[in-house]
């Protein structure tokens, strides 16, 4: 009995990756540091809400403030990353993001609004460092279960963090909430930089990098990575929404942490099952099933147990997701510019949720609650079809005897 479980739980692949000098501690490090990170949006629409005085759509406002500075500074920062090295990028963020999270309680709403975007910016880049030094400590054939146990612990920072922030606003003030959060971020800010991890692979050439024309390394491949990984981050983004607004219309918006548990829940589980597998999936296959499986959700939404059970099979594909274009971006990006290349999967995934919510509550609005899922899983689906060309042509244009690109092929078993 023991000797089938082990072979259906392949333990192997994470046993290896968790071997490798440094990864552990890396993977450890960035759990707690996420926490505080994911807590940010909550925070800030509980200030505005209850001691700003102000409504959910200025709430909104602010969050839209640090998503598109966080957007644009991504990528500006992975540059800085490739150029400078890590330790001045992790220096200049944790101070502005001291500065920002110690003042904020004190700003006026028209004060914080500039200063949001500001901090979005120069937002801490735990996200995007934690995937390039993945690339860095793992060799490329053992990346899969190192982005699977990345993607992982995004997840439980994700329900963790929220969470304890909700708790904590509730139970004492929002503005000492923020000041919590603050310590957190520069919590974390000093821990990477006392860390360190490695942007450069040991066998790669350290210094300067070379100069590599964009043309070299922004190639229609990895642009359609990026766009895929929008897309998946899209869906993710609408079904969040429309789960609250199907469980609002039933009259179980009580149930909404049972349900978003439980597809979280979900998630982990593929994750692991992603990185335990002795083969590769294609994030554009990936986010096709993920699409695909959103749209039905909606069909179970009379009961909250109905519509945990319809979020099995789209949750068990989440973190497979972006794990699997997380991994294709270390690929297809050259070590001078893999920070930048990484940057960029940042800002394609932030624009996607800050897309998705929207979205999903404009369908909502016009019609039923789900068609939330119905319209942001086919938006998903018809990305997928449209990035479909080019990793054809690039299939066709390969020579026969090439071997194929785990992250964007399917590996042989």
């Amino acid at each position: 009995m023991a000797r089938e479980v082990r072979t259906v739980v392949n333990l192997k692949p994470y046993r290896e990756a968790l071997a490798l000098p440094g990864l552990r501690s890396l993977l450890l490090v960035s759990v707690l540091a996420r926490v505080p990170l994911t807590a940010t949006g909550v925070t800030l629409t509980f200030y505005v809400v209850l001691d700003l005085g102000r409504g959910y759509g200025a709430a909104g406002l602010v969050g839209a403030a640090s998503t598109i500075g966080a957007a644009l500074g991504s990528p500006l920062l992975g540059r800085l990353v490739d150029r400078r090295g890590l330790r001045p990028v992790l220096l200049l963020t944790t101070v502005v993001e001291g500065l920002f999270w110690a003042a904020a309680p004190t700003l006026s709403y028209p004060v914080l609004l500039p200063a949001a975007f500001l901090a979005g910016l120069f937002a801490l880049p735990v996200f995007s460092v934690v995937r390039q030094s993945i690339a860095a400590l793992v060799p490329a054939d053992r990346r899969r279960p190192a982005y699977a146990l990345d993607s992982m612990s995004v997840e439980l920072s994700f329900m963790v963090g929220p969470a304890l922030a909700v708790a904590l606003a509730t139970a004492v003030t929002p503005r000492l909430t923020l000041w919590a959060v603050g310590a957190g971020i520069v919590a974390a800010g000093i821990c990477f930089w006392l860390l360190d991890p490695p942007t450069r692979a040991a066998d790669e050439p350290a210094g300067p990098p070379r100069a590599v024309s964009r043309r070299e390394w922004l190639t229609p491949r990895l642009l359609a990575v990026l766009a895929v990984s929008l897309a998946a981050t899209l869906v993710l983004g609408g079904t969040d929404v429309a789960v609250v607004a199907v469980l609002r219309a039933g009259g179980e918006v009580g149930w909404t942490g049972a349900v978003l548990a439980a597809w979280a829940v979900a998630s982990l589980v593929g994750g692991f099952a992603y990185g335990a597998v002795r083969r590769s999936f294609p994030p554009l296959a990936l986010v096709a099933a993920l699409s695909l499986t959103t749209i039905p959700v909606g069909l179970g939404g009379s009961h909250w147990w109905l519509l945990s059970l319809a979020l099995i099979p789209t949750g068990a594909l989440c973190a497979p997701t972006i794990a699997a274009t997380s991994d294709a971006v270390s690929r297809l990006a050259p070590p001078g510019v893999r920070g930048m290349a990484m940057g960029l999967h940042g800002s394609a995934v932030t624009v996607g949720i800050a897309l998705g919510a929207p979205l999903a509550g404009v369908v909502i609005d016009a019609s039923a609650p789900a068609w939330g899922f119905v319209v942001t899983g086919a938006i998903g689906l018809l990305v997928a079809l449209a990035v479909l060309p080019v990793e054809l042509r690039h299939r066709r244009g390969s020579a026969p005897a090439a071997t194929p690109e785990p992250e964007l092929a399917p590996a042989t078993p």
